[in-house]
C-alpha cells in the first residue's frame, strides 16, 4: 500500500495550523495576559516594537480592513496595550503605537514562538533546516499571493 504524499502533507499542516492556534491561545490563558485574544496579539505584533505606524499600514500587513482593525485598536488602548495619536504632520492620519505593556507582551509572544522553532529544528541537521526554510517558504509565497489576489 503507497501512502500519498499530498494527503499525509495536508493532515499535517491542517492539524499543525490548528495546534498552533489552540497553543498560543493556551499559552496567553496560562500567563498573565488573560485578557489579551490570539487576534489581540496578531494586532500587537504587525504594530510592533519600532516607531509607531499608520492605521493603513498595520491593517495591511494583517489583511484585513481599516474599520476592522480600528475595533481591534480600540480594544487594544482600552486594555492598556496600545495606545493612538493623531499625526502632527496630517491630523486625519491616526498613528499605533505599543505601550510599555504592549510592548511587554509582545516579548511574551515572540517567546513562545522562539520556543516553538527551536523546539522544531532541534533536531535537525544543517541541511534539513535548509530543506524546511525552502518548504515553508514556498508555502508563504503561496498564502501570500492568495492574499494579494483577493
Amino acid at each position: 500500500m503507497t501512502v500519498d504524499i499530498n494527503v499525509v502533507l495536508n493532515e499535517i499542516l491542517v492539524k499543525l495550523f490548528r495546534n498552533i492556534t489552540v497553543i498560543e491561545e493556551r499559552s496567553l490563558k496560562r500567563g498573565e495576559y488573560k485578557n489579551v485574544t490570539i487576534n489581540d496579539m496578531h494586532v500587537i505584533e504587525a504594530i510592533g516594537l519600532e516607531e509607531s505606524k499608520n492605521m493603513t499600514s498595520v491593517a495591511k500587513a494583517l489583511a484585513v480592513t481599516t474599520g476592522t482593525l480600528t475595533i481591534s485598536v480600540n480594544s487594544l488602548v482600552k486594555k492598556g496595550l496600545v495606545e493612538r495619536v493623531r499625526s502632527e504632520e496630517d491630523r486625519r492620519v491616526v498613528l499605533v503605537s505599543l505601550s510599555e505593556s504592549g510592548k511587554q507582551a509582545y516579548k511574551y509572544h515572540q517567546k513562545f514562538h522562539k520556543e516553538m522553532v527551536d523546539t522544531a529544528l532541534r533536531n535537525l541537521s544543517d541541511k534539513e533546516k535548509e530543506i524546511l526554510a525552502k518548504a515553508l517558504s514556498g508555502l508563504s509565497d503561496y498564502f501570500r499571493q492568495c492574499l494579494e489576489n483577493e
